[in-house]
């Protein structure tokens, strides 16, 4: 696995928690806090889409 830097976790309502992370060329990685063994990785701006549903309760339910 790739060393990966993580940010601090973000937690909507309830547990819903997530992480987002980068490596060191460039690719972006989020994951379900305190499960960050198993990331998904996509492009950045995929993932920043992602996370833009996420906190507007779009796709809440998928964490």
């Amino acid at each position: 696995m790739p060393d990966i830097t993580w940010e601090e976790p973000y937690c909507g309502e309830g547990n819903a928690c997530y992480r987002i992370g980068v490596d060191a060329t460039g690719n972006s990685y989020i994951a379900v806090a305190g499960r960050e063994d198993h990331p998904l990785t996509d492009t950045t701006e995929a993932l920043r889409q992602l996370i833009r549903d996420i906190k507007a309760g779009k796709a809440d339910h998928l964490l």
